[in-house]
């Protein structure tokens, strides 16, 4: 079951013209600068909206077609929408505003369904406080905790980190992670920030000026690699398994290509996680370096050169795995790289994060 999306929607001078697929599982970021027609779509799909043309369907369950004068009502399309802003009702305990989403799901979540979601979002200290005495990254996971209780067929979140702080970001970015993996339902992650689409998306579809330029995963989106669209590398995200843990204090993690040695995690062997390699934390050699700190140097093949201003992005191949480094043209000079090349990357940088999906 794949989520259509089509739509053509004109306001001023502005004209959306966009058509993409969403998988029926894991989170797609619809990601794109400000301006570019994100939350007219997001808009569009809960219904808030109506657009000029377009469809809209999740599996056979048709939410818009207007060629067949067709246009499901917002409150019966089971979409679960969080905010840029949270929008909790201030009157309301968080406990009653979570019941609010539970009272709209038909049918309704049981007892141990509502406990599963307050664990998940770590809700169960905030149950008898009101918003005004919330966090913002409090009021967030109540707003995420309400929409998942109205048990939405497809959840979107529109730049739902957009008002907060880096330190309030760094605190619900966990809670979105755990949600991906375990709440077995599609998400919609609206975002101008790459960092979060690194961390949170399995597939990306890029939109600007009103018309997608590109889709796919989120490793040929870190790769730049996303057909049809110039999209500028951030480095590399892939997954990996936890392989051992070694008695020196690090965590050997393997992948298609070879291994990573990262720092302990608390992790039982086999456990699927998520690395993302910034490009200019790679380093490249054209023979093995001796005597080094960096625990990370991976033999691999050089696809593609793409020299961008004074840089350039090294596109790499380590077994079945893109990694691409940024080096700057001198260094590309000096070495006189060539695709097709074999070459030793050198990683000074690995950051982990939450378990991916198995």
């Amino acid at each position: 079951m794949s989520i259509a999306v089509s739509l053509r929607h004109q306001a001023g001078a502005f004209m959306l013209d966009a058509a993409f697929h969403m998988p029926p599982t894991g989170v797609t970021a619809l990601f794109g600068p400000s301006g570019a027609g994100k939350t007219t779509i997001v808009q569009a799909i809960a219904g808030l909206i109506q657009p000029q043309s377009g469809r809209i369907a999740i599996g056979e369950r048709i939410l818009l077609d207007t060629g067949a004068g067709l246009a499901v009502p917002a409150h019966d399309r089971r979409i679960g929408y969080v905010f840029q802003d949270a929008r909790l009702f201030p009157h309301l305990t968080v406990e009653r505003n979570l019941l609010f989403g539970w009272r709209r799901a038909r049918p309704r979540a049981d007892g141990d369904e509502i406990a599963r979601v307050i664990a998940l979002l770590g809700l169960a200290p905030l149950l008898a406080r009101k918003p005004r005495g919330l966090s913002g990254g409090e009021k967030s996971r109540v707003a995420l905790g309400r929409a998942l209780l109205s048990r939405p067929a497809l959840l979107l979140l529109d730049e739902p980190l957009s008002a907060l702080d880096a330190a309030r970001k760094a605190e619900i970015l966990p809670y979105l992670e755990r949600l991906r993996d375990s709440a077995g339902l599609p998400m919609l992650y609206v975002s101008h920030a790459a960092e979060e689409v690194l961390r949170l998306a399995d597939h990306v579809v890029l939109l600007a000026g009103g018309r997608v330029t590109g889709e796919g995963s989120v490793f040929d989106f870190a790769a730049g690699d996303l057909d049809g669209a110039m999209v500028r590398a951030t480095g590399a995200v892939f997954e990996t398994r936890v392989a051992a843990q070694r008695e020196d204090g690090l965590t050997v993690l393997s992948f298609d290509g070879g291994e990573l040695l990262v720092s302990r995690l608390a992790r039982a062997v086999g456990t699927a996680l998520r690395v993302r390699i910034r490009a200019e934390d790679i380093l490249l050699a054209r023979l093995r370096p001796d005597s080094i700190s960096a625990n990370n140097i991976l033999e691999t093949r050089i696809a593609a050169i793409r020299p961008s201003g004074s840089e350039a992005d090294i596109h790499l191949r380590c077994g079945g795995t893109p990694l691409t480094a940024r080096i700057t043209q001198s260094s590309l000079a000096r070495l006189s790289l060539r695709e097709g090349e074999g070459v030793f990357a050198i990683v000074k940088s690995v950051t982990v994060d939450a378990r991916m999906k198995d």
